[in-house]
């Protein structure tokens, strides 16, 4: 897989794209990431990107021109399945949309700055658009790595355990039961007896009881439908 990044702060990205199961992925050779410092575009000595929007509304705006010569540039060279715009309006990011992602070829993650994209670029260029949240960031920098990260856990072979993914929260549309290690007895806690019996019909039981109590009592909103 092949994802492309496209940025005004590079060096927000350099921590969570080179450490832990990312970095272990690009070491495999299961993804290749490349980060795109749109300023290389900008113009004059302060390599401009961005201006002020027309309407008098407060904040800069990242322009048209770079992202649109540095989307091309990318685009003529292989075929993208998404261009994706990273802005608060977006749809919301959840596991379905990781899974679908993960099983892509190539990608560009768009990362918005200041007030935002030229909105040219999100009509004529964009594919796709994705929120983390309800929430706005100073940029979609964070928000690139927090998918970055989710796709990429899932990619078959990353994973020492590839079973491991397939039983996080929301695969099953629930949320995860509790877990144990050890020691089986701390301070006075125990391990549930079951976890403990060696029986896997009555484990998965109980596991299954516990992510519905759970998502029940703490995520109902998940049940709806």
């Amino acid at each position: 897989m092949r994802i492309d990044i496209i940025t005004v702060l590079p060096e927000l990205l350099a921590s969570p794209l080179n450490h832990s199961i990312v970095q272990r992925a690009k070491n495999k050779n299961l993804v290749e990431i490349f980060v795109h410092d749109l300023r290389l575009l900008g113009k004059g000595n302060y390599k401009q990107v961005d201006d002020y929007g027309f309407g008098g509304d407060a904040g800069m705006i990242l322009m048209v021109e770079p992202l649109y010569r540095l989307i091309t540039s990318l685009t003529s060279e292989r075929l993208y399945d998404k261009v994706i715009y990273l802005t608060p309006d977006g749809t919301l990011f959840d596991q379905p949309a990781a899974n679908h992602l993960s099983c892509l070829q190539n990608i560009i993650l768009l990362c918005g700055h200041y007030k935002g994209i030229d909105h040219r670029v999100r009509e004529h260029l964009v594919t796709h658009e994705i929120s983390i949240g309800n929430y706005v960031l100073s940029g979609g920098e964070l928000a690139a790595s927090v998918v970055v990260d989710a796709i990429v856990r899932l990619i078959p072979g990353v994973l020492s355990d590839e079973t491991s993914a397939l039983s996080d929260s929301f695969q099953d549309g629930l949320l995860a039961p509790p877990i144990y290690s050890r020691p089986a007895e701390f301070n006075g806690w125990k391990v549930p007896e079951v976890l403990l019996s060696g029986n896997p019909k009555l484990i998965k039981e109980w596991q299954e009881e516990q992510s519905m109590e759970r998502t029940k009592r703490l995520r109902p909103e998940l049940l709806k439908g």
